[in-house]
């Protein structure tokens, strides 16, 4: 099906009309449609490449269990230097966080998208930036296609929403888990400093980790997967991405020409570089495109995500850029610098994509 071929289809128009209604694809899901709507159908041409793999290959799995023993820490740090370089993405293991906060978390952001659509429009709004939102795909209505999912989202940093602005079903564990994955974070944040050189402290001292957004994501059942995406091709456009998530498959990466399954593992956390690292590191560390495939399965695939970006503070004209530490007459910046500003306009102009910042910025 061709949808651009209907010169009668005002896409737009059936996008906010599906938007007010305010129950996202759960919700038609749950309604036991047969059917997908039209302005959830991507184009045949795109499609074809949308399905799973039996690749042999997988993404890099690290494991952190002797980060604080020197000869381990050196391996670690290579470990992660190479994955962060070669993948832009890999699992850790033994990374600090019980399970039991694992399980709980993923659990409870299950329990939230399986409350009445009354309950969960509540949080239904269009404001991306602040507080919590709760909708169907963050570009819902920039996108040339939507994609088949709902998320919720709390802003944990700089400007932290009201704890009571938490919907009560998974308050408590998302407090919890944007504590413990803040450590994660800091920890991945000194390896990969290391990996480039640097002393360890480096990405937290320039403020790389201090806006935080949490999200839980659900990706139901869909009847016509063949029709659509659970989360299009894009690359993460802030500095790191860490996300866990249930046994339920979808997300895919892409290395070199292929896009590889991620297979889950229980516990693990999956990391991501995102764009202001690659260009942090002048391409030493690489952001990669990864997509979610639309859910075949009758159980949902809930996935938590806390993305860590920069915050520039009081100083709104603060510039970013390849650290001068990493340049050389042999290695020149590939990135000019920009401020934080050009690249949050740059995410929120315009739907998912692939490097768009990246390509914005470079020099060559």
């Amino acid at each position: 099906m061709n949808v651009n071929s209907d010169s009668e289809y005002d896409r737009l128009k059936e996008v906010k009309e599906f938007d007010e209604t305010k129950i996202g694809v759960k919700g038609l899901s749950d309604s036991g449609i047969t059917t997908i709507p039209r302005i959830f159908i991507h184009p045949s041409s795109l499609l074809q490449s949308y399905v799973q793999h039996s690749s042999s290959l997988s993404i890099p799995v690290i494991n952190l269990s002797d980060r604080n023993s020197v000869d381990g820490r050196s391996k670690i740090v290579d470990q992660v230097r190479e994955a962060a370089k070669e993948w832009g993405f890999f699992q850790v293991i033994n990374h600090g966080i019980p399970i039991s906060v694992v399980d709980d978390t993923i659990a409870a952001i299950k329990s939230f998208h399986d409350e009445p659509p009354e309950v969960k429009a509540n949080y239904y709004i269009r404001d991306e930036r602040r507080g919590v939102m709760f909708a169907t795909n963050n570009d819902l209505l920039r996108s040339k296609a939507a994609s088949w999912h709902d998320f919720i989202q709390v802003w944990m940093a700089p400007d932290a929403a009201e704890v009571d602005q938490i919907p009560a079903v998974l308050r408590k564990e998302a407090v919890a888990w944007d504590r413990h994955v803040v450590a994660v974070a800091e920890t991945l944040a000194e390896l990969l400093s290391e990996g480039l050189g640097l002393d360890s402290r480096k990405l937290k001292e320039l403020r790389l980790l201090e806006s935080r957004a949490w999200v839980g994501t659900c990706y139901p059942y869909c009847p016509q997967p063949e029709l659509t995406v659970g989360l299009s091709h894009h690359t993460d456009p802030a500095v790191l991405t860490v996300l866990s998530q249930n046994q339920v498959e979808g997300l895919q990466v892409k290395h070199g020409e292929e896009w590889i399954d991620v297979k889950p593992i229980h516990g693990a956390l999956t990391v991501n570089i995102g764009d202001l690292l690659q260009i942090i590191s002048n391409g030493e560390y690489n952001s990669v495109q990864h997509r979610v495939l639309a859910n075949s399965k009758k159980e949902a695939r809930i996935s938590v995500i806390e993305f860590f970006g920069a915050h520039a503070g009081e100083d709104e004209s603060a510039e970013y850029g390849p650290l001068p530490e990493l340049l050389s007459p042999e290695k020149p910046p590939l990135y000019r610098n920009f401020t934080i500003n050009e690249l949050t306009e740059n995410f929120y102009k315009k739907g998912l994509d692939s490097k768009s910042l990246v390509q914005m910025l470079s020099l060559i």
